[in-house]
């Protein structure tokens, strides 16, 4: 098929998936020579389901695995650190997902190098998908976005934060703020179908259980295992993206040269060495690109690239563990910024900062990590996304306030366009 064709049946097929009660769309965008071998996976159907609490999710997922050794997909949230660690969330959740989910698809289709294959499934499922009409747009309600924190509180709670870096409490800090929406009525597919246009990042997601929907942009990686090789990619420093190529090109070589940002950088990527060390085999942790430079539609972000070889005698699940949540989240040392996210953050995190993927047969996986992603219960309809950054001490309050707007911005214009 045309690259035009491709996109075609990529809609038609989200929207055919999404009329199952839970379903799978995860596309790269074109980036999968750079980030793996499907550019579109789309899974519908639950033949077997997984759906856990915090406590002793990581086995029961291990069991899951063994016990089906199929395709699945699924969701982690980020409060399983507090099965990690001795944490705790003491905060409201109106989102109302499972910490833990994942589901063995019935049916599975793969898009590579615009070439469609049924995984799982009746071959006959890609016609029957072609000859689909690709449905009207549905009648909008405005949605009215709201902040949870005040700029003020916001900058109040930094300086705050910044007064434990001083004391040597944690040297960076990564500070979430949620915008939401009590009332919103929106239709889920449309929404992702606009924020892939408007961000069309190399981890994008749609993921559906019954009532409730993550539509995500995310360009960032949180673990991956392909045969014994274990990746991660963690995100730190970002600029906005200008639309003239001139200053477009400064703004990108300011960002490589920044001391700031690569200091950001370099310690989520020692946390992140640190974190694969638990299930590597010994000497075989090493840094493939460090700060390395990437360009994506609203912004510029500064990704490293950290990879070992698995232990034999680890299980992937744990290697999972072992570095859940992802320390680009999180923050350095690790603990001690979970600590303080729990103390300063007013909103639960939930599905956002934890991460959406797949695990094939053989026990490879690829999993992002939940940024630059709306999340919504059709049910109570709540509506909400977050956004944050890392706090070190020189961090400039105004700016990093200014950075979660940008952050926000592709989900408040496909919102604010609704």
């Amino acid at each position: 098929m045309s690259p035009d064709q491709i996109q075609v049946f990529k809609q038609k097929a989200l929207q055919y998936a999404a009329n199952f009660e839970v379903c799978s769309y995860l596309d790269s965008h074109n980036y999968s020579d750079r980030y793996g071998k499907h550019d579109c996976l789309i899974a519908f159907g639950a033949k077997e389901e997984l759906s856990v609490c915090t406590g002793q999710a990581f086995s029961d997922l291990k069991a899951f695995v063994n016990e089906h050794r199929d395709w699945m997909f699924g969701l982690l949230s980020y409060d399983l650190k507090n099965e990690v660690e001795a944490l705790e969330t003491p905060k409201t959740d109106l989102l109302n997902f499972p910490d833990l989910y994942f589901f063995v698809p019935q049916y599975l289709i793969s898009i590579s190098k615009n070439q469609i294959n049924v995984l799982k499934g009746d071959k006959a499922l890609v016609d029957k998908i072609l000859q689909l009409k690709i449905e009207e747009e549905p009648p909008t309600v405005p949605v009215n976005i709201k902040s949870r924190l005040s700029k003020q509180a916001y900058l109040d709670q930094l300086e705050s934060i910044k007064q434990h870096i001083k004391r040597g409490d944690v040297y960076e800090m990564n500070f979430c703020q949620e915008f939401f929406d009590d009332h919103a009525e929106i239709n889920p597919s449309s929404i992702y179908n606009k924020l892939k246009e408007v961000s069309p990042t190399p981890f994008s997601g749609f993921f559906k259980i019954q009532d409730r929907f993550v539509l995500s942009a995310t360009p960032e990686r949180f673990l991956a295992k392909n045969g014994n090789q274990l990746t991660s990619q963690p995100i730190k420093g970002t600029a906005k993206r200008s639309e003239n190529p001139k200053e477009d090109s400064q703004i990108k070589t300011a960002l490589r040269n920044s001391e700031k940002e690569k200091a950001e950088n370099v310690m989520i990527v020692d946390l992140v060495r640190n974190d694969l060390t638990k299930s590597a085999v010994k000497g075989s942790v090493k840094v493939d690109e460090l700060f390395g430079i990437y360009s994506f539609p609203q912004v510029h972000q500064m990704i490293s690239s950290i990879s070992c070889e698995l232990s034999p005698d680890v299980h992937f699940v744990d290697a999972i563990k072992n570095t859940f949540p992802m320390g680009s989240m999180t923050g350095a040392p690790k603990l001690r910024a979970m600590q303080l996210i729990d103390q300063y953050e007013v909103s639960k995190r939930g599905v956002y900062s934890g991460s959406l993927g797949y695990i094939t047969p053989s026990g490879d996986f690829d999993f992002n990590v939940v940024i630059r992603s709306i999340l919504y219960n059709s049910t109570n309809k709540y509506l909400s996304f977050q956004v944050g950054g890392a706090i070190t001490y020189q961090s400039d309050s105004e700016k990093e306030y200014e950075e979660c707007l940008l952050k926000a911005s592709a989900m408040m214009s496909v919102l604010s366009n609704n």
